[in-house]
Order: C-alpha cells, then sequence, then structure tokens
C-alpha cells in the first residue's frame, strides 16, 4: 500500500471577523422628490377652480331684469367694464351679473342709476399678465412631468441599448464581500498562492526589490462546489485596491461586438482605478478553444480575442491582475494559458480529511450539535465530498431533526442526511414483493460476501435492502485511508465485487435480473480504464490512451476523435469482455465455496433488513467461512452509518429510471476518484 501524504491544514475562524468595515449603503434621494407629482396636480386641479370658489352664490340677470331691478330700486351697486359686462350687489345682499348689449346704445341707463341711488363703479382696462402666466402652468407641470419620465429612462437604459456596449462588472471597493481568508477551512497552499497576489498590489515595492513581477492572470480551476468562487469573494475582501467582479456570459449579448465593446469598458475602468483586480467566474463562457466547432460563434471569438490583447496589451506596471475561476480547464483557449496572460493556474481541489473536518466545523456554526458527533468520524465517511455537499449534508441533518421536533443535531441526524443525499428520499410505501425483496437480499448479500472475502477490498460498511431513491438496495464500503494511488489487485477486486450481485442471483435464484444493469455500467467503465488508459493489459501492452489534462466534469468533448486505430479498439473490447468474465468466475467461485454463509447474510437481511459491517462478520464466521484476511480498523456501527459519498456501493437500481451512481476518472484526480469515487456519486454503484 501506497503511504498517502498528509495535508495539514490551519483551523478556521469562525463568526464574524474582527477587522471587517461595516458596509455603507447608498444616500437615499430627497423625500421631496416624491411629492412633486402629486403638488402639481393639486395646483392644477386649484386654478381650475378658482372661478368657481366665491363665498356668496350669484345671480345671472338678463338686461332687462337689470334695468327692471334698478327701476325697482334692488340694486345697491353696479361695476361696469369696458365690455359692457356688470357685476355689482343687490339690496337683498347676493352678487349678480349682466352683459350690457353694446350694439344698442342706451342714453337712459346712466341716469336711471343715478336716479335710484346706485353706486357706480367704472373698472380699466387692466394687465392680463397674471392670468396669461396662470393659464400656462397646467402645460408647465405637463413638460416638468414628461422630461423627469425621460431621465428616468435614460438612467434605465444605461445598462441596456444606450449603454449595451458598457461593462456589467460590480465594484467592490469601500462596500466589500465580509469573506477573509480565515473564514476558509483548508486549502493553505491555494490561499498562499491566491494570497500572493493581493500582497503584489499592497506591496509592489517588497517585489521590484527582489525583480519579481506579479502574476497577471491567475486561474482557478477544479470540480464544482469545491470554493472557487468563495476564494474570489475572500480575495475581494482581503484586498486593498478595488475589486471588479463579473461573469463570462455577462460578455456575450444578441448583438456582434457586444463583448468585445465590454471587454475594452472593463479594462479601461480597471486601468482608471489601478491598482485593481478583476475577477471573471466560470470564463469558459467566452474563452472556449476557437476553431475546435463546426459552428463558429463569431461574437464569443471576437470577445475572446479582445481579451487576449487587453491582457497581454496593457503595461504591467499598471497593476490589474486578472483573475478567472472554471471547471473546464480543458476548453480554454491555449492562447489563454500561456504565460504572459494567465501564467499561474492554482487548483482547488476536493478536500481531503484534515480539511473536510476544518469545513464541517464551520458549516456547524449556530446550530446545536450533540456530543456523539464525531468531525473526524464524519470527514473520513465522506471522502469525495465537496464544501458544498458537506454544507448541504449539514443543512439536510438539521432538517431531519426539526422533523423529529429537535433543534439538536445528533449523529443519526447525519446518518440519514447522508442516505439521503447520495441514495435519495427514502419512501415507507415503496413495498417490495415478497420474490423481489428475497432477489434484492440475494443480490447484495453476493455484493458484501465477494467484498468481505476479498484480500484487497475496503471494509464492508453497511448492507440494507431498504427501497431510498432509485436504489432498491444497497451494499457500501469505507475505505480505512485515503487512496492516491491503486494497485492493480485492488482493482481486480473491485470487479470481483461489483460483478459479485449477478453471480449471487445465478447461484442461488438460477437466473439474472435486470437489477445488474447499474453493477455492469461501472464494471464495464472500470475495465475501460484499465485497458485503455491505466496499461494494465498484457496484450494491449504499456499504451495509455487517456487525456493529459483533468475533466472535473467528466463530458466527454463532442466530436474527439478515437486517437487509436480500429484494430486497437477490437482488442480494447476483448480485453474487457475478458477482465468482466474473470471477475465474474472468481466472484460465483466464492461464492460457491461459501455458500453457507451467503445463505446465512441471506437469512439475516430479510429478517432484518440492515446490517453492519460487523454483524456481516459475525455471520460468516458463525457459517465456518474461512475469509481471506481484510484490512485491520474495521469502522465501528456509527461511521459506517455515516458511510462516504465517494465509498465503494453496490446498489440495486430500477431498470425504469436508471441512474448511475459512478464515476470513473483518472488516477492523477483525487485518489477515490480513481475508482469512480468521485464528488457526483458513490464509488461501486451496483445494479
Amino acid at each position: 500500500m501506497v503511504q498517502g501524504v498528509r495535508h495539514p491544514t490551519g483551523s478556521a475562524r469562525s463568526g464574524e471577523p474582527s477587522d471587517r468595515r461595516a458596509a455603507t449603503a447608498p444616500p437615499p434621494p430627497p423625500r421631496w422628490r416624491m411629492w412633486l407629482l402629486p403638488a402639481g396636480v393639486l395646483i392644477t386641479l386649484f386654478l381650475f377652480a378658482i372661478p368657481h370658489m366665491t363665498g356668496t352664490p350669484t345671480k345671472n340677470l338678463s338686461y332687462s331684469a337689470f334695468l327692471s331691478g334698478v327701476n325697482s330700486g334692488a340694486v345697491r351697486t353696479a361695476s361696469v367694464n369696458p365690455t359692457g359686462a356688470i357685476t355689482g350687489e343687490l339690496k337683498g345682499g347676493d352678487h349678480y351679473t349682466s352683459q350690457i348689449p353694446t350694439a344698442i346704445t342706451d342714453n337712459q341707463l346712466a341716469p336711471s342709476l343715478k336716479d335710484h341711488g346706485v353706486n357706480v363703479t367704472g373698472v380699466g382696462q387692466g394687465s392680463a399678465l397674471l392670468s396669461d402666466v396662470l393659464s400656462f402652468v397646467p402645460l408647465l407641470l405637463f413638460i416638468a412631468f414628461f422630461i423627469w419620465i425621460g431621465r428616468r429612462s435614460s438612467r434605465q437604459l444605461a445598462g441596456g441599448i444606450m449603454g449595451i456596449g458598457r461593462s456589467k462588472a460590480r465594484l467592490y471597493d469601500a462596500d466589500k464581500p465580509t469573506t477573509r481568508f480565515a473564514d476558509i477551512a483548508g486549502y493553505e497552499g491555494a490561499k498562499r498562492e491566491v494570497g500572493e497576489v493581493v500582497d503584489f498590489l499592497s506591496h509592489p515595492e517588497r517585489y521590484a526589490r527582489a525583480g519579481a513581477i506579479g502574476p497577471r492572470g491567475v486561474l482557478m480551476v477544479g470540480p464544482p462546489g469545491t470554493g472557487k468562487t468563495l476564494m474570489a469573494r475572500a480575495v475581494a475582501g482581503e484586498a486593498g485596491v478595488p475589486f471588479l467582479a463579473l461573469t463570462g456570459s455577462s460578455f456575450v449579448e444578441l448583438f456582434v461586438g457586444v463583448g468585445a465593446s465590454r471587454v475594452r469598458d472593463l479594462f479601461a475602468d480597471a486601468r482608471r482605478r489601478a491598482p485593481s483586480i478583476i475577477f471573471i467566474d466560470e470564463i469558459d463562457a467566452i474563452g472556449q478553444r476557437r476553431g475546435g466547432s463546426i459552428v463558429s460563434n463569431d461574437e464569443r471569438e471576437q470577445t475572446l480575442n479582445q481579451l487576449l490583447a487587453e491582457m497581454d496589451g496593457f503595461d504591467p506596471t499598471t497593476g490589474v491582475v486578472v483573475m478567472a475561476a472554471t471547471n473546464r480547464p480543458e476548453v480554454l483557449d491555449p492562447a489563454l494559458l500561456r504565460p504572459g496572460r494567465f501564467d499561474r493556474e492554482v487548483e482547488i481541489p476536493l478536500p481531503t480529511q484534515a480539511e473536510r473536518s476544518a469545513i464541517l466545523a464551520v458549516h456547524v456554526v449556530g446550530k446545536r450539535i450533540a456530543t456523539d458527533v464525531s468531525f473526524d468520524v464524519v470527514a473520513r465517511a465522506t471522502s469525495g465530498f465537496s464544501g458544498a455537499d458537506l454544507a448541504n449534508l449539514v443543512n439536510e441533518a438539521a432538517i431531519f431533526a426539526v422533523r423529529d421536533n429537535r433543534d439538536v443535531i445528533f449523529a443519526r441526524d447525519l446518518e440519514e442526511a447522508r442516505d439521503r443525499v447520495i441514495l435519495g428520499r427514502r419512501d415507507a410505501s415503496n413495498a417490495l414483493l415478497p420474490d423481489e425483496k428475497r432477489s434484492v437480499a440475494v443480490h447484495e448479500a453476493g455484493h458484501a460476501l465477494v467484498a468481505f472475502l476479498s484480500k484487497h477490498a475496503d471494509p464492508v460498511a453497511k448492507i440494507t435492502i431498504l427501497p431510498a431513491g432509485q436504489a432498491l438496495g444497497v451494499t457500501e464500503q469505507l475505505p480505512v485511508d485515503e487512496r492516491h494511488l491503486y494497485a492493480e489487485s485492488y482493482l481486480l477486486d473491485s470487479l470481483a465485487i461489483r460483478l459479485g450481485g449477478r453471480a449471487s442471483e445465478t447461484l442461488v435464484i438460477g437466473e439474472a435480473s435486470t437489477g445488474a444493469a447499474n453493477d455492469l455500467s461501472g464494471a464495464t467503465d472500470l475495465a475501460i480504464k484499465m485497458v485503455r488508459d491505466w496499461g494494465l493489459s498484457s496484450r494491449l501492452g504499456p499504451i495509455g490512451y487517456g487525456s493529459d489534462r483533468p475533466s472535473y466534469l467528466s463530458t466527454p468533448q463532442l466530436g474527439q476523435e478515437r486517437p487509436y486505430a480500429e484494430g486497437t479498439q477490437q482488442i480494447i473490447d476483448q480485453e474487457v469482455s475478458r477482465l468482466l468474465s474473470e471477475a465474474e468466475e472468481r466472484a460465483r467461485a466464492l461464492l460457491a465455496d461459501n455458500r453457507l454463509a451467503l445463505d446465512a447474510v441471506v437469512a439475516e437481511l430479510l429478517e432484518r433488513e440492515t446490517m453492519s459491517g460487523d454483524q456481516l462478520s459475525d455471520i460468516v464466521n458463525r457459517a465456518g467461512a474461512d475469509p481471506t484476511p481484510q484490512r485491520d480498523n474495521k469502522p465501528s456501527l456509527t461511521e459506517a452509518h455515516v458511510g462516504a459519498r465517494s465509498s465503494a456501493k453496490n446498489s440495486w437500481r430500477r431498470t425504469k429510471r436508471p441512474v448511475a451512481l459512478a464515476r470513473l476518472s483518472s488516477p492523477e484526480e483525487d485518489g477515490q476518484r480513481a475508482l469512480g469515487h468521485g464528488a457526483e456519486g458513490p464509488g461501486l454503484g451496483g445494479g
């Protein structure tokens, strides 16, 4: 066994950092602005209502009625203007209005008014300036309203059609994120490399004295959920310089040339604020390799060309550093990765066991944890979990505690949460038929017994025939140590374990079933890796056709040609078939030689439905089997129940909706992922 290298990690500091700067909100607009429109409406209504706002009622008299009133002595006053309009007051106190016919000359009106004691007043031609101004007030108010609407629309369009070429980067200067490097558990090497960027911008004279030039670009790569964006937020929080953050997709729009314009605007803004940092998340959206597809994308290529020119064109003394993150480094353009652009690549891998323990301690801050929970046990049992997976695990455990009307998280909550994350929801109403239940028990007993009898296999942690999610039954193996290299003997044992369920069915029931579909898929993938990538075929020889760059998403590129001939493919197929046939024969031989132990395990599963690795060992020993000595330090019952997402799992799958739990990757990646121990699902996924 190859001794794994230990990666010590510092403890993360929980709670709020003491040096955080309080975020200042932008000043609110003046409160008087909101009253402008209502005030304008009220003034307009008031102006229209002025003529009708007299205190006493007014009578409109005809000229004949006016003369009759004068002759009868009912009129007290009369005011006459040059147009012949008469207003005045009657002796009864009422006001009146009338009109003298200007076309008819009445010379008797004036003597009659004088004879009856009417107080006559002449009104001259006054200035109409005030009335003219007041008449224009409603129009001016409407014009002001439309001007206000236009200015508001122009501000909204600053990021739209009128400002479509402007950068959409968010600036973190005075209002910085509260994340610090102390809030990130583990990843000391990555934090040191990324932190040097901040130190270079803050103290450039230190590097100048040594003749060192700071990096122009830092590319962070790694599987999803490992904390690349979190690391960037920590850089923004720690940096004493402006930090401009945006995503790769924000450069792409409907119109051609918009992305290149936004790149120019982004770097121009960064130069004005230099020293500064630009962070582009998911840079693979614009940085994909040019000419790699049949259908060209002129907009994306123009954006990439402009980014290449900006990164290699600006003066390094301006202090502009570009940081980016992606989980698809294999698709990036080589010109983007050369020195002078992204000249430093920092991998953010899946956390180690010590780092997982520290990450769990960060995520449980603010939660009540029972004394039976051990972070070291959970960390050992969650090999292959990313930081996001661990956060989800703790949250699911808290939800299980709430369902039981508790506010304290126990170890069993973490166990159930791990099963929920890996397998799916366990439905009590999903009952199996008696013959199906026996078939599942036979299948899982085959997996468990072959794993127990194999010398190089990981210890069995748990066997269950309770349906959960897509799995009708599960056999879990918990690795004792985190592996980084795998011997051929370990891989051959893994093949036999994967096919142990099918061999058990043919031995006990007499025929195989569709439940082994996932077993066959996982075993075939592993055998192909052994022959094609790892050179473990004597017939093909020490030849490897695997990719030289890790693929964190494990998605083969479309249109990728095979680097070998058709004859080589036939040899690969034959060798894969040979490995699988030999593994199945070996599993069948082990089960046939220990038939009593197999029947005892099946009977125990039908009775208990769930058993631990210790119970399996007791049953096999009582049955008189002669197992090959396994590893020491087998997990306890609590450890077995916590399980590992990347640990070996042989699950009986529903064939209506097959969902593969296994994923294979190259051995240079994280040790557990070399056998399908990936962050996307458990390892030895069985059917």
